[in-house]
């Protein structure tokens, strides 16, 4: 499962997002969620735009669950969720 996270600089709203994306990296470190990955886009970048137009990500903080197919699974578009709410969509537990 992959959890892409897409932000941009200026944005006022994306500081939340990277804070969670750095928790969850930070416990997938020590072990604590196998298989689990987490990929970060700017979209003022060339290759964060292109996979931004891909899953048609129109606004920044952005947040989805990909699972192995490459299909959505759960997202938050333009809004940050909590922790829980992504453990729980990946059947996880904190």
């Amino acid at each position: 499962m992959i959890i892409k996270i897409f932000t941009q600089p200026d944005c006022p709203n994306c500081p939340p997002a990277k804070t969670l994306g750095k928790q969850i990296e930070s416990e997938m470190k020590r072990s604590r969620w196998p298989g689990l990955t987490i990929d970060w886009f700017d979209t003022t970048e060339v290759d964060g735009m292109a996979e931004a137009a891909f899953y048609q990500v129109m606004g920044t903080p952005t947040v989805l669950l990909i699972d192995d197919k490459g299909g959505i699974v759960a997202e938050w578009r333009s809004k940050v969720p909590e922790k829980q709410e992504i453990l729980s969509n990946l059947g996880l537990k904190e």
